[in-house]
């Protein structure tokens, strides 16, 4: 059977008691999870004890399939093992962990899971191994957010299936990793504009950015951001990338928060069109930026991603 161990990592500033604390108390697994934000409202159910061995998280709905997790050893402010038991979309069983390691005042925590996969399943383990570690790095962020603020902010809309475009846009194009991506796109949308200046193009349209292309296995995105320009504009220099899309049908889904948290709204679209096995065109998927951040809380931000189809 092939096997998989997917482990990610985050600096956290909070003693490691304080973060044991909270990730072995499963009531506040529904508040940092980073799989409910596509089914807010999936059943779950925490047994009475939440926070000792023997306790059970378990979970149902639509999106987010069937399952359950228990805690097996706890080790006060050092670790945490559990089992997990996925039932559906498949059955299947894995270990959990969580290590906490003082480093200097704050905490260093590391999600690990080990398990294998059905025989017939094999050619899933690059990708499963891929996705397991983005939701790992999106759950560890809103734990590091929940344990250093008291919140998180993200909060995640599925609008469904809408009209979109005609639309147009030009900008910056390059190729960054995942973990660089948001100091990339303030640098590139700050080129964008330079350029635009220069070009006397008008930065009235909505900043954008528009995802050509992810590389899975190098964990690589081919982007482009920018600002979308309206049609009374004709050629554009050649030290601009220009896209554009025609009038057709999109998955639309809003996130309000922190641009840090943009990564919830991504996966609970992709969960979404895979469920309702939903066919994406090859155009790109994009998000445009719907108010300032210069003079808007980050509590406040509002993206809308959407995911064209054929």
């Amino acid at each position: 059977m092939p096997r998989y161990h997917v482990y990610r990592s985050n600096q956290i500033n909070a003693t490691p008691q304080k973060v044991f604390d909270t990730i072995s108390d499963f009531r506040t697994w529904t508040t940092w999870s980073p799989w409910l934000g596509a089914e807010p409202d999936a059943k779950v159910t925490v047994t009475e004890n939440a926070s000792s061995i023997g306790s059970i998280y378990s979970w149902q709905g639509e999106l987010v399939g069937q399952g359950e997790i228990e805690h097996r050893d706890l080790q006060p402010g050092r670790l945490i093992k559990e089992e997990i038991r996925f039932l559906k979309p498949f059955k299947s069983k894995s270990e959990v962990a969580f290590e906490m390691e003082l480093v200097g005042d704050g905490t260093k925590l590391t999600w690990h899971m080990r398990g294998a996969l059905p025989w017939f399943l094999f050619w899933m383990k690059p990708q499963m191994e891929v996705f397991i570690g983005m939701d790992y790095e999106r759950g560890l962020k809103m734990l590091k957010e929940l344990l250093e603020t008291g919140q998180i902010l993200s909060e995640t809309k599925i609008r469904g299936v809408e009209p979109v475009g005609p639309l147009r846009m030009a900008g910056v194009r390059k190729k960054y990793s995942l973990n660089d991506i948001g100091p990339s796109m303030a640098a590139m949308l700050a080129d964008a504009t330079e350029k635009f200046s220069k070009h006397n193009l008008p930065t009235d349209g909505e900043p954008m950015s528009v995802y050509h292309d992810f590389d899975m296995k190098s964990g690589i995105f081919d982007y482009t951001a920018g600002f979308a320009l309206p049609e009374s504009v004709g050629s554009v220099s050649e030290e601009l990338s220009c896209w554009s899309l025609s009038a057709t049908k999109a998955l639309r889904v809003d996130h309000i928060g922190s641009y840090e948290n943009l990564g919830n709204a991504w996966s609970a679209a992709n969960q979404f069109a895979r469920y309702k096995k939903l066919k994406q065109s090859k155009a790109g998927a994009f998000e445009i930026y719907k108010n300032n951040p210069n003079d808007t809380s980050p509590a406040d931000l509002r993206t809308e991603i959407s995911l064209p189809l054929r």
